[in-house]
């Protein structure tokens, strides 16, 4: 079993209730991405805020358990941390020492850490028209930033206002992350 700890889920309910949001969220993403992890293989546990999802791997960790970690990268990730064709590459621990302050637990290892682009919700931008069928009529992706920018480059204000921008005018109202965003990530 191995258990991954991520940054999310900012309520009592998403953190213990098995089918929350979060939990749903995450494990529909990782099977939609291919990647096959029953139930039994694979717990996933929000843990809040990113500091919080650190500080409750590293625990993990220290006590033996076979964990992962998955946080925003909060900004973009320089070419030496990447990864590219050749895995060996890399270093999500130095990305998050530079900018966090946080350094690698004894027993862990680089693939044990996995960064998401700056934030969850840039992840959306990239299928306008999965959006586009969340959110219904009056959805309008004219704000979001052209197609030749470099999905790990974009801010995060600028995304948040892209996605608030396009969905304003929708039944389901603008975009808010506590309302949507795990339901989108499924």
């Amino acid at each position: 079993m191995v258990t991954l700890y991520v940054e999310g889920g900012r309520d009592s309910k998403d953190q213990k209730d098995p089918n929350s949001k979060c939990r749903r969220g995450f494990r529909m993403f990782i099977t939609n991405a291919g990647i096959a992890a029953p139930t039994d293989i694979l717990r996933i546990v929000p843990c809040g805020g990113r500091g919080s999802a650190y500080r409750i791997f590293c625990r993990a960790i220290k006590e033996g358990e076979n964990a992962m970690l998955l946080v925003d990268s909060e900004k973009p990730v320089s070419p030496e941390h990447r990864s590219d064709e050749n895995t060996s590459n890399r270093r999500p621990w130095d990305h998050l020492e530079q900018s966090d302050n946080w350094h690698k637990p004894n027993g862990s290892n680089d693939t044990d850490c996995h960064l998401m682009v700056q934030i969850m919700e840039t992840w959306f931008l990239t299928d306008p028209d999965e959006l586009k069928e969340f959110f219904g009529a009056g959805f309008n992706s004219d704000s979001f930033p052209a197609e030749t920018d470099s999905i790990e480059s974009i801010r995060k204000n600028r995304v948040f206002k892209a996605l608030k921008q396009a969905s304003q005018n929708t039944k389901r109202g603008a975009y808010k992350k506590s309302a949507h965003s795990f339901e989108l990530l499924s």
